[in-house]
């Protein structure tokens, strides 16, 4: 467990469906565009449900750590750093993260990052990390340049939204 200010991180559990699920929904509108997979596997509180027992394979196998953060006086999910995309043979691995927008702009996020990077590059022994976000969203990009990444390039019409937009997608890296 990593820990900070009030707040705790750890892989998502197979038992915590439930505040997977009001995490996600409470913040599904803004998250539709960029989370679409989570966002779509979560439709309802069973999809939620079921969708943790995929994601607990999935962290069995190694191949998608998702690490929440909680506030450690409400034990309510506040926000989600996951790693996707995961390549062994490098070893790389792509982040992603998003805060509950009632926790925004608190530098939670950027902590969080910082935690888990340094969690998973001991661990998991990661040469390479990468983030991706589109230029509009800008605390993405914020926690990214904060957390020691550059930006290795802009990828155009690489990413398709919920509602069907192409965007471009700048990705940065960090090496270790």
């Amino acid at each position: 467990m990593m820990t900070f200010d009030h707040f705790r991180i750890n892989l998502l559990q197979p038992n915590e469906g439930e505040a997977f699920f009001n995490l996600i929904d409470s913040n599904r509108v803004r998250l539709e565009d960029f989370f679409a997979g989570t966002v779509s596997k979560t439709l309802t509180l069973e999809d939620a449900m079921n969708y943790c027992v995929e994601i607990e394979q999935r962290i069995k196998g190694k191949s998608y750590l998702p690490y929440m953060i909680t506030n450690s006086t409400t034990n309510a999910f506040v926000g989600l750093v996951d790693v996707k995309n995961i390549d062994w043979n490098v070893p790389k691995a792509e982040l992603g993260s998003f805060i509950d927008t009632t926790y925004e702009g608190q530098g939670i996020s950027s902590k969080a990052t910082r935690l888990v990077v340094d969690h998973i590059v001991g661990k998991y022994q990661f040469i390479k990390l990468l983030c991706s976000a589109n230029s509009r969203n800008r605390g993405s990009m914020a926690v990214i340049l904060k957390n020691g990444f550059e930006l290795e390039g802009t990828i155009r019409n690489d990413y398709r939204t919920t509602k069907g937009e192409i965007v471009d997608l700048n990705y940065y890296g960090r090496v270790f």
